[in-house]
């Protein structure tokens, strides 16, 4: 099964399609964010002021990832356990995975 498809199978939507407005309103300014820190290096700004806003652009990144990573695990994960067997294995090995990239960046 394609892992970018979303939850067990084409039928059912992403778990966290009842609050897409919520993350899409936060990418947006988080990508204002980074238009920001574009900004900061363009004007010189000084290096600690620069720093404190990847931190906080970052904080940011991390909440969006943490809401997206337990919307998957209360849904997709829960959906697949339910029904057992290979699908089960796979979405707890994807999960697993995604959890070790967020843990390492």
């Amino acid at each position: 099964m394609d892992t970018t498809e979303g939850c067990a199978d084409h039928d059912h939507a992403h778990g966290y399609i009842h609050r897409k407005d919520d993350y899409l309103k936060r990418l947006r300014r988080i990508e204002g964010q980074a238009r920001g820190l574009q900004r900061m290096v363009e004007d010189e700004k000084y290096c600690i002021d620069i720093l404190t806003q990847v931190s906080a652009m970052t904080k940011a990144l991390q909440a969006v990832s943490l809401g997206l990573l337990e919307e998957h695990l209360s849904h997709c994960v829960v959906d697949a356990a339910r029904a057992g067997g290979r699908e089960a294995e796979e979405k707890v090995r994807e999960a697993t995975e995604a959890i070790a990239r967020l843990v390492r960046s």
